[in-house]
């Protein structure tokens, strides 16, 4: 009996996200592979899988490899390392038994196999034994590159790639001695990253792109991203060259389907229609196309702007915190007579989509910029729609466009305010009352305020003995403020003092829970979290339907 030949290991680069950007070695061995293999963490999406859907056959064995841990956080004995050395060898091991019977296994990796890829860890465990070879692909940094729309070095420049999981001080001084920057994993790494560029000198001139060549592209100037809404597929752009074409330094570029070339590619290739689940891609794969290009600041592009000399308005409108039936019918036929919408991305997806409404969604960290290009819509004849969450005047956008209409350019544009349920007002009728006298309103963030002015606030209330809404609490990145804001309110509060948690009130992943001051933990605060924290007067008691909570009216005697 003949000898059994084995397999070979194919490392096989897929690009940066879209599938046209396989390479044509690639799709072919793809579809030659016995065992097509690929990792994810463990939601069980893979990105690479997605991408080369189009290329696979009927047939094939598919090893899905999920990763035990994808933070430094685990119960494992030999702690993160110890965990992630297992998963290579077990992974290794499961490939190997395909290799040995003689079968080729393609092991997909996003962008280059040998660039910051999970494939290098699966070669040194199997190169010794198996015939390999690694097909490249284009790189995530190429990607981001074409789509700044500039070149990253040129003549004696010099690039440097960079992880972001560095520590910020010798990531600052690196910066600091190269031409050109690409900092790679981003993620929770970006509020680090960002500070090394701010002390380098280099934020001003670096760029972030968000999931390149892919379905969501975004494209924004690095000091205008919201840490929160950073994903680990995400790159820094610090170029060498002066950009030879004008980049969205504020606001983003994004992308969507071009229906009619994804019908197209999916006659061409029948399974070409990418798993909903995976992040990634949602919808059948095509070629993409530019649909709004969100340049905040200045005048609209002109495609988006009427053509009328008469000026048309600005109306700013509060959506309510969640459910559509919170939303005011004043509000909805505001919605319906706008020519055009403005305002943060995730608000401007809640409402539905028009043939003849266009929308420019931006970052939530530009209300100036947002407000300046509303009232440049209207003066040039449009009916502008801003629109916030909750109710615009708090916390929302109604001052920042007032602000800015106060300038000379816009005397002629008239602006309306609509007002919206707040987010307190619903989270405090899921309990009762507990706002029922004099309250307070104090949003966390020390983003726009330092965090001296926060706490002299919350000491201030807190001291005069009114019931506070804490708005804005936490995000991913910002984590310290709740537990200080917790210390600041006991120095005047009992640790018995009713706080109730709200998260995402109206919203599909609802949940209020009622617990004490002393208990308040800030792991269970988030961004979508809002806080009541009671007064003196603020009593919680179980019923049957759950923990009500109100905050009496009356100091004893009566008012």
């Amino acid at each position: 009996m003949s000898e059994i030949s084995t397999g070979t290991l194919w490392g096989i680069g897929l690009g940066p996200g879209d599938p046209d950007l396989v390479t044509v070695k690639a799709a072919r061995l793809i579809a030659a592979a016995d065992v097509v293999a690929f990792h994810s963490a463990r939601h069980g999406r893979s990105i690479s899988r997605a991408i080369a859907e189009p290329y696979l056959r009927d047939g094939q064995i598919e090893e899905h490899l999920v990763y035990p841990v994808t933070v430094e956080t685990t119960d494992h004995p030999g702690g993160y390392q110890g965990a992630i050395d297992e998963f290579y060898e077990q992974a290794a091991a499961r490939l190997a038994e395909h290799l040995a019977a003689g079968r080729d296994v393609a092991l997909l990796a996003a962008g280059d196999p040998l660039f910051y890829s999970s494939y290098m860890h699966m070669h040194r465990r199997l190169a010794d034994r198996f015939e390999t070879e690694i097909v490249p692909g284009i790189t995530s940094v190429s990607a981001a590159s074409a789509a700044l729309g500039t070149p990253l070095v040129e003549g004696e420049q010099v690039l440097t790639v960079l992880p972001g999981t560095m520590p910020v001080d010798e990531l600052t001084e690196r910066l600091r001695h190269t031409d050109a920057a690409a900092i790679m994993k981003l993620g929770r790494t970006f509020p680090g990253v960002r500070q090394a560029l701010s002390d380098s000198g280099r934020l001003a001139d670096a760029y972030y792109v968000e999931r390149a060549s892919s379905t969501r592209e975004r494209v924004l100037a690095a000091a205008d991203v919201d840490d929160a809404d950073v994903p680990y597929f995400a790159i820094t752009l610090v170029p060498g060259p002066t950009p030879t074409m004008p980049i969205p330094a504020r606001g983003a570029v994004t992308r969507t389907i071009d229906t009619r070339a994804a019908d197209s590619t999916a006659a061409a290739h029948p399974r070409s229609t990418v798993d909903p689940s995976a992040p990634e891609h949602s919808a059948t794969l095509g070629t993409t196309a530019v649909r709004t290009s969100s340049h905040v600041g200045g005048a609209a592009n002109e495609a988006s702007t009427a053509s009328n000399d008469t000026p048309g308005e600005v109306v700013v409108v509060g959506l309510g915190p969640g459910d559509t039936a919170w939303t005011t019918p004043q509000v909805t036929e505001a919605l319906a007579e706008a020519t055009d919408l403005v305002g943060y991305t995730t608000y401007i997806n809640r409402v539905p989509e028009r043939a003849d409404q266009r929308r420019h969604a931006s970052d939530n960290k530009v209300e100036s910029e947002r407000a300046a290009m509303a009232l440049d819509l209207a003066k040039r004849g449009a009916k502008v729609a801003v629109v916030s969450s909750g109710d615009p005047g708090v916390f929302a956008m109604a001052a920042a466009v007032l602000e800015v209409s106060a300038e000379p350019q816009f005397k002629d544009v008239a602006v309306r305010v609509l007002p919206g349920l707040t987010a307190a007002n619903a989270v405090a009728s899921r309990v009762g009352a507990p706002l029922g006298h004099d309250y307070a309103m104090i949003s966390l963030s020390d983003r726009l305020k330092p965090w001296d002015v926060v706490a002299r606030r919350l000491s201030a209330v807190a001291a005069a003995d009114m019931a506070i809404a804490i708005y804005n609490p936490a995000s991913s990145q910002r984590r310290w403020q709740v537990g200080a804001m917790r210390d600041v309110l006991l120095e005047h509060r009992a640790p018995d003092t009713p706080v109730v948690l709200g998260r995402d009130v109206g919203g599909p992943t609802e949940s209020v829970r009622v617990i004490t001051l002393g208990e308040l933990d800030p792991d269970e605060v988030d961004m979508r979290t809002l806080l009541i924290i009671g007064a003196s007067t603020t009593t919680a008691f179980d019923t049957p339907a759950g923990t009500r909570v109100y905050t009496a009216r009356r100091y004893g005697t009566g008012e």
